[in-house]
């Protein structure tokens, strides 16, 4: 099997059980998870790079205005997005978690028609018509606006479009995204554990080596599909990302025994049959395209 599909599956599958490690430090306020994830990932990166003896980039980057300023926005995009999830994960929401990146595609999709301009096809459109009615009939039947779905959704969306055109890889952007909010981070460990209310000092062993953890989970996914990404196609990548989702919607429902009623059932439904209806419309059109260039060279 090709090494690309391999480690990007991996990520996938790292990013689906991610519920059960956050599930693990449900006594830790998700501010001070957040903080910790920030603090370790700037660390683990910082070390990655280390031994690598990767540090030229750096000083052109310091240098350069408008990089910063890329990576100061996503860094913020990344942090909302990651308090978000685990606010939602270990406030018994995995499976509206789920249900994000269910639609982040979809979103995608939707920022591009009206940020970058790019032209929608007619099942696009049909897809994006299906999962609003998913998330309005959600809303409605539910009596809750699914806003951490879409919180999730829009941020890793934004945050997406923005490292599109980032100058740097995902290490090298991790670590200056995780270095724009170390020290607000850092500092709100500091007064916690002054306060006295504290994880690190007032905990286990076990809580905390699952919070200086935080930084391995974060950035070896991120790792790992960064190789793989480069190694396949991008119709192979759009269909690996629905690992995560689903097995986050899985752990929910199975594990944490989340309510997976009859008005989530027709509102996932919708999604999901939006999901098939571009995820489809991009196999054939991929598959058409294969076959002109075949008949073109015959």
């Amino acid at each position: 099997m090709n090494k690309g599909v391999i480690y990007a599956a991996i990520s996938y599958v790292c990013w689906g059980l991610l519920p059960i490690y956050w599930k693990t430090l449900h006594e830790v306020p998700a501010g001070q998870i957040l903080a910790h994830r920030i603090v370790w990932s700037l660390v683990f990166v910082g070390l990655v790079l280390a031994v690598r003896r990767h540090w030229g980039w750096l000083g052109g980057a310091l240098h350069r205005p408008r990089v910063l300023l890329t990576f100061v926005l996503s860094g913020l995009l990344l942090g909302v997005n990651w308090f978000v999830y685990i606010w939602g994960v270990n406030a018994g929401f995995i499976v509206e978690t789920s249900l994000g990146y269910f639609i982040n595609p979809l979103v995608n999709v939707l920022l591009g028609y009206l940020i970058l301009k790019e032209k929608l096809r007619g099942p696009q459109w049909l897809a994006l018509s299906v999962a609003l009615a998913g998330v309005l009939y959600l809303t409605f039947s539910y009596g809750a606006f699914p806003w951490i779905a879409l919180t999730l959704a829009f941020t890793f969306g934004f945050y997406g479009l923005i490292r599109k055109t980032a100058a740097l890889n995902s290490a090298e952007g991790l670590f200056l995204e995780t270095a724009v909010l170390f020290l607000p981070a850092l500092g709100f460990l500091l007064l916690q554990e002054m306060r006295g209310v504290g994880a690190l000092a007032h905990s286990g062993i076990t809580t905390n080596l699952l919070l200086m953890g935080a930084g391995v989970v974060t950035s070896v996914p991120l790792l790992l599909f960064a190789s793989g990404a480069r190694k396949i196609t991008m119709t192979t990548l759009g269909l690996l990302q629905y690992i995560a989702p689903t097995l986050q919607f899985l752990i929910g429902v199975l594990i944490y025994h989340e309510e997976f009623g009859p008005s989530r059932v027709v509102g996932f439904g919708l999604i999901w049959l939006a999901l098939i209806l571009y995820s489809g419309e991009g196999l054939l059109r991929k598959r058409r395209q294969h076959s002109d260039a075949a008949r073109a060279l015959s």
